[in-house]
């Protein structure tokens, strides 16, 4: 699929327990990750090595992410196209109790496949209504890499930016980028 070809709506699907995702859904989820790394995505996972990387060097990212999945806690929402995994985001409720009624957004990705097919745009505009009515959500907070435009596409999804960590991500030796705060209401 191109980037001017436009898929049908994606379907969604969410993970909530560890048993939901079986031995497929995590090979296609590690392979999503490694593309969308090597690709140039700002979803490289603690712990994980600079580009290029393999499936294996987020299998550990992965299986933790997995293993946390709990229905009130922290979920999956997968984007699929014609039955292939077209992109995914992370949704966990904050554990301290102050902040509890906030939720924080990661990994949004879509495979290089179905970029420009508004598949990222369309989990973004899913997520929201899974917070508020399936997790009892009142507000969802995010970070994104400053440099890239995700601050526009975020913005265009209903996001607003609250601040900024000025220089805070270095992605190469004179290359610092700022960590753009955003949130969005409930």
């Amino acid at each position: 699929m191109t980037a001017h070809e436009t898929p049908h709506a994606p379907a969604f699907a969410q993970l909530t327990q560890p048993d939901d995702a079986t031995e497929g859904v995590r090979r296609e989820l590690g392979e999503c990750w490694t593309t969308v790394i090597n690709a140039g995505g700002a979803v490289i996972p603690l712990g994980c090595p600079l580009p290029p990387v393999s499936p294996g060097a987020v299998a550990p990212a992965l299986d933790a992410i997995i293993e946390r999945l709990a229905p009130r806690r922290s979920r999956l929402l997968l984007a699929t196209v014609g039955g292939a995994l077209a992109g995914w985001v992370l949704l966990s409720r904050e554990p301290h109790p102050l902040e509890a009624h906030c939720g924080t957004v990661n990994h949004l990705q879509t495979h290089v496949r179905f970029r420009g097919t508004g598949v990222g745009a369309a989990l973004m505009r899913r997520l929201p209504d899974i917070a508020r009515d399936e997790m009892g959500l009142e507000r969802l907070r995010l970070t994104a890499r400053a440099g890239l435009g995700l601050e526009e596409f975020y913005g265009g999804v209903g996001w607003s930016e609250v601040g900024r960590w000025p220089g805070a991500l270095r992605v190469a030796p004179g290359d610092d980028r700022d960590e753009v705060l955003m949130s969005l209401a409930l």
